[in-house]
């Protein structure tokens, strides 16, 4: 099993679709390596050899920000903004959708599972 940036990538698979096992890797980014690294599409990585590996491996640490220090950016772009008091940190302070979403409705990914309020009857016609 071939690690990379972490992460153990599954061998069976072909190398541009176990690349994006890795956080910050999406199919662009696997394609853009397999290119530099010049390594076949079709290529498995239980195929790959040793110098190979190694490539993609600083091919990747030299050019992409991916995993803890991608994770660990994202949550300080968070924070920073949280701090800053802005609408969208305010937002993120109260686990509310940041992006202009409606709330009355349809928010529960965001604002988790529905809480029943006490002492709320049902309105009957």
């Amino acid at each position: 099993m071939a690690r990379i940036a972490g992460v153990n990538i599954p061998t069976q698979k072909r190398v541009n679709i176990a690349l994006q096992y890795i956080h910050g890797i999406g199919e662009k980014f696997a394609q853009e390596i397999c290119t530099k690294v010049n390594i076949p599409a079709e290529r498995r990585v239980s195929q790959l050899t040793d110098a190979e590996v190694l490539q993609i491996r600083e091919a990747i640490d030299r050019d992409y920000t991916v995993e803890g220090d991608l994770r660990r950016e994202t949550a300080m772009n968070i924070k920073r903004l949280m701090d800053l008091g802005c609408y969208r940190g305010l937002r993120h302070r109260r686990k509310l959708p940041v992006r202009g979403q409606r709330t009355r409705t349809n928010a529960r990914t965001r604002k988790g599972k529905a809480v029943a309020i006490a002492g709320k009857k049902k309105v009957t016609k």
